[in-house]
C-alpha cells in the first residue's frame, strides 16, 4: 500500500466531520431547550404540554425530572435546568469544542492521512 490510507482512517475520516457537527449541533440544541426552560420557570402558569412548547418540555422534562429527585427546589426555584445547562456546556466543550476529544482525533486523523 505505498500512498494509500488504509481503510480503517479513511473510514474515520469520513465519518468523524459529521459526528462531529451533529454531535456539536445537537448538544447545542439541548442547551438552548434548557436556557428555554430556565425562562420559562418564571412564567409556572404556561403548559409545556400543548403547543409550541412541547417542542421544548418533551425533550427537557424526561432529564429534569430526574435530576429532581436528586435536586429538590431550593426556596421554591427550581435549579435542574441550569445543572443541566452546565452539564451540556461541559459536555459540548470537552467532546467538540476547540481542545474538545472528537475535534482532536479529527485533526489528528487529517495530519495521519496527509502524511500517508
Amino acid at each position: 500500500m505505498t500512498g494509500a490510507t488504509p481503510l480503517p482512517l479513511e473510514l474515520f475520516l469520513a465519518v468523524l466531520p459529521g459526528l462531529n457537527l451533529a454531535l456539536g449541533l445537537l448538544l447545542a440544541a439541548w442547551t438552548l431547550l434548557f436556557l428555554f426552560r430556565i425562562v420559562l420557570t418564571w412564567y409556572p402558569q404556561v403548559d409545556l404540554s400543548r403547543g409550541l412548547m412541547a417542542l421544548v418540555g418533551w425533550p427537557t422534562e424526561p432529564l429534569l425530572a430526574l435530576t429532581r429527585r436528586l435536586v429538590p427546589p431550593i426556596g421554591g426555584v427550581d435549579v435542574t435546568p441550569v445543572i443541566w445547562v452546565g452539564l451540556m456546556s461541559l459536555l459540548r466543550e470537552l467532546l467538540v469544542g476547540q481542545q474538545g476529544l472528537i475535534t482532536q482525533a479529527l485533526m489528528r486523523a487529517q495530519a495521519l492521512a496527509s502524511s500517508a
